[in-house]
């Protein structure tokens, strides 16, 4: 016991020392915001922050600048991987008792990097269902936790006439509501509903701050929370909306049934008729933005690419999105593709990859683990290369439903008003992403694995596209 407690006071003094050093100075605390290499961005020491080399941890009780640059100092030493300055900050940050005017000041430090870490999160284009994915992926569930609160917190600062309806549902199927009565006492109250004790919860904290730090500038998909102006950026969108919605219900129900049955030429079957419908709610919408001389422009929307086989999922995304006329983008770094399109084609696009990913899934874990002629494991290469395959040949027999939807429109539409305008529009996409990503890369997808290749060719071969019929029968009389 004694051991312990003379290791904590030694501790708590290198810190003291390693502090009073970088007093005035602050080196890692606020590097420029073109800085690759600190912490992220943030606030500075204020004026009259640096202290004598024997500032003291007292100094909390009438200086929150202390804590600010503690905390600051916590999100550097995890950046640099300094495990030992880490420990010492964390001790710091956790001394403080219950209810005492220091622990008040920790608090308010964490809850003030928090929420100009999500603000600036904001600004460089994250919106909230992209900010919890990197953390999911580079953290865990009590980050993402802590997370969705620290956004609902900052987003209370916006009227709801200034969020954008998509950020809005976001935010909804994040469930991010302020759910804590008091705000400096908000990571206790934190730590209690996770069974956490402080160590745990300062912990979190410093691994959110320090994720939220490093995001990198995305381009911007919709306004920024405080910037939109509902209803003045596409009016025509709300009647879109009342349209998707009967069609999404359609799709989700054929989507549904796909996934459930056991039997893979009904679940091609069903597949199928989804795209078709998607085609031709496509077509029809296009032509009604052309009759009515709406100024629809194509929008974006970022989708999670998982490890494992991100690559061959990657390009089943792509296939996806080419059939529906939009074009994915993969940043492989982050763990997501941006697809780009006009509104009306996005959901869609999002619905069938998903359900498609789910199919693919299931039929290459049918396939069971594959071995070499040597005893050694080729599992992995087999079902990368299932999945390319898969991706391949999906993406073939889309494009048939799309272009059969397209012939069949032409035929009851006519050619000259019809083709025009789709290509216009696949023109606008394009310009769009061009503009986006100028130095997007082209990289082919290789497969290695010659059974896997066939076997998962043969899983998107499996049952015919010729769902005409069936198709109608989904449509509303």
């Amino acid at each position: 016991m004694g051991s312990r407690s003379r290791e904590r006071r030694r501790a708590k003094q290198q810190a003291r020392d390693d502090r009073a050093r970088a007093a005035g100075t602050g080196p890692g605390v606020r590097p420029g915001p073109g800085s690759t290499s600190g912490p992220a961005p943030g606030p500075g020491p204020a004026p009259g922050a640096s202290r004598s080399a024997r500032h003291d941890f007292d100094a909390y009780q009438d200086d929150r600048q202390t804590a600010d640059l503690l905390v600051g100092a916590a999100m550097h030493a995890q950046h640099t991987q300094d495990g030992m300055e880490l420990s010492r900050c964390i001790v710091l940050l956790t001394e403080p008792p219950v209810g005492s005017t220091r622990r008040r000041m920790v608090d308010r430090a964490f809850a003030s990097w928090l929420n100009r870490m999500v603000e600036r999160a904001w600004d460089n284009g994250w919106q909230p269902a992209d900010v919890v994915r990197i953390v999911s992926r580079e953290g865990g569930a009590r980050q993402l936790r802590m997370t969705v609160d620290a956004i609902a917190a900052q987003m209370r600062r916006y009227a709801a006439s200034t969020v954008d309806e998509r950020w809005e549902a976001q935010l909804a199927a994040l469930e991010a509501t302020v759910w804590w009565a008091d705000d400096d006492g908000w990571l206790d109250a934190w730590g209690e509903r996770e069974g956490e004790d402080r160590v745990g919860v300062v912990t979190c904290a410093v691994t959110v701050l320090g994720i939220l730090g490093t995001l990198p500038p995305l381009a911007q998909l919709c306004p920024p929370p405080g910037t939109a102006r509902r209803g003045t950026l596409h009016p025509d969108r709300s009647a879109g909306r009342t349209v998707d919605a009967r069609m999404l219900d359609r799709v989700r129900a054929l989507l549904a049934k796909a996934e459930s049955t056991g039997f893979a030429q009904e679940a091609e079957a069903l597949t199928a008729k989804a795209q078709e419908l998607m085609a031709r709610h496509s077509i029809d919408y296009a032509l009604l933005a052309a009759e009515t001389g709406s100024r629809d422009e194509p929008t974006g929307r970022r989708v999670g690419v998982d490890n494992p086989y991100e690559t061959p999922k990657a390009l089943l995304l792509d296939k996806v999105a080419t059939a529906n006329r939009c074009r994915a983008v993969w940043t492989k770094d982050l763990g997501f593709a941006t697809v780009l399109g006009f509104e009306s084609d996005l959901d869609g696009v999002e619905l069938l990859y998903t359900s498609l990913l789910v199919q693919a899934t299931t039929a290459m874990t049918r396939e069971g683990s594959r071995q070499d002629r040597y005893g050694r494991s080729r599992t992995r290469s087999f079902r990368q290369s299932f999945l390319t395959a898969f991706a391949v040949r999906i993406g073939e027999r889309l494009q048939c439903a799309t272009d059969k939807a397209g012939a069949e429109a032409v035929a009851e539409r006519g050619r000259d008003r019809l083709l025009p305008v789709l290509a216009a529009r696949e023109d606008t996409v394009r310009e769009a992403t061009e503009t986006m990503f100028p130095g997007v890369v082209s990289r082919p997808v290789t497969a290695n694995d010659r059974e896997g290749w066939s076997s998962g060719r043969a899983a998107a071969e499996l049952a015919s596209l010729n769902a005409r019929t069936e198709v109608r029968d989904t449509q509303p009389g």
